[in-house]
């Protein structure tokens, strides 16, 4: 196999033709400071706008309401921290689950570290938050929610809407993190009711180094970082003009696929589950099959060691991974697989896949034709 094949794109998508021409503007002409008042600065900010604009009416919001940060992993910092640093001594208590990514994990626990009280809600075995769960946590002192619309290692979409109004109606904030979502479900901020939203450019065909955080007009948060009154102060520093105007662009472009991608993925996914269900008995799919995203398959191969899988899969041109690339280097198994209540043997023998924009069929079918013949070399090891 010469060429390499792709599946990986919950860890990073490539960049996107479009994005990367709409980048050429602000790294090769328009290199003002935004905050100028010179006609550099004015054109810079112009960009700065525009991508801000772009932003919003992809995700149904307005533009005042977008915040630019280095990445969702800034942005799940400023909401969580953000929201805590403002509210008073008896509203100090957060709520997330079992499966958020380690940004927002870490970031609540570090809360609690200073004095704030957290619950984390476990899951079904779809990987998703019971409503009941979440009325029987909710307390007087409850001063935020943050649940992950789609879970980065299993695809497990969250019944966000209902989740959000039963938090709104106890009178507490609402975060989502939707980095995973916005490539291939709709994602509106009005519709889902949050007050707080993070996404993060580079998993959306944008690049490294860019995210934003959508604060509903009228919801508080203090800043991370001081410096500058960038960002209506709540983000202090220059503007990183490329990546901004990157992340509008590829705001734009993913939902204009959105629609037709979201199908097609959905096919190739099925299509790739049946084939590997016909192919290698035992195979274990992670997640329900109505409230899943069309783009992550988790999969467990029972008796088979998944980092030999994915050595002998690199081996063939083939990228993969057993969960997020954030954690690729840890010991200790997937936090989120351990909320399903796997052992941590069934862990170790579980792979990831995740589709995207120029994932083919054809490129499936050599996987499906590779990779019984490589969990049957793993399993005899």
């Amino acid at each position: 196999m010469s060429e390499t094949i792709y599946l990986d794109y919950c860890a990073t998508t490539p960049l996107h033709p479009q994005v990367l021409e709409a980048m050429k503007e602000p790294l090769e002409h328009s290199f003002g400071n935004p905050s100028s008042l010179h006609r550099e600065g004015r054109k810079a900010a112009d960009l700065l706008e525009h991508a801000r604009q772009q932003v919003a009416e992809g995700i149904g919001a307005n533009a005042p309401e977008i915040v630019f940060t280095s990445g969702a992993t800034e942005a799940n910092n400023l909401a969580l921290k953000g929201v805590l640093k403002v509210q008073p001594a008896d509203r100090r208590h957060v709520i997330i689950c079992a499966v958020e990514h380690h940004a927002v994990l870490h970031t609540a626990e570090t809360l609690q570290a200073e004095g704030c009280t957290l619950t984390i809600l476990p899951v079904n075995l779809d990987g998703r938050v019971e409503i009941t769960q979440l009325r029987q946590a909710l307390r007087p002192d409850t001063a935020l929610v943050s649940i992950i619309l789609v879970n980065n290692e299993m695809g497990s979409i969250q019944p966000i809407t209902e989740l959000c109004a039963l938090t709104k109606a106890h009178g507490a904030l609402f975060h989502t993190d939707a980095v995973q979502a916005l490539g291939t479900l709709p994602v509106d901020v009005a519709e889902l009711g949050v007050d707080l939203l993070s996404l993060s450019g580079h998993k959306i065909y944008g690049p490294k180094g860019i995210g934003a955080l959508y604060v509903r007009s009228g919801t508080t948060l203090d800043p991370i970082l001081f410096g500058g009154p960038q960002e209506t102060q709540r983000r202090a520093g220059t503007e990183n003009l490329p990546g901004i105007v990157g992340l509008g662009a590829a705001v734009h472009i993913v939902n204009q696929h959105k629609p037709t991608e979201a199908h097609r993925q959905s096919m190739l996914r099925a299509e790739f589950i049946a084939g590997l269900q016909e192919r290698i008995p035992g195979v274990i799919v992670h997640g329900g099959s109505v409230h899943q995203a069309p783009h992550v398959i988790s999969l467990a191969f029972p008796g088979a060691d998944a980092e030999m899988l994915l050595f002998h899969l690199d081996q063939a041109g083939i990228c993969a991974s057993m969960g997020s690339a954030c954690n690729a280097e840890a010991i200790e198994p997937s936090h989120v697989l351990l909320a399903l209540g796997l052992s941590e043997e069934m862990i170790g023998a579980t792979l990831r896949f995740s589709l995207g924009l120029w994932t083919t069929k054809a490129e499936l079918d050599q996987v499906l034709e590779l990779l019984p013949e490589v969990v049957a070399v793993t399993k005899s090891a």
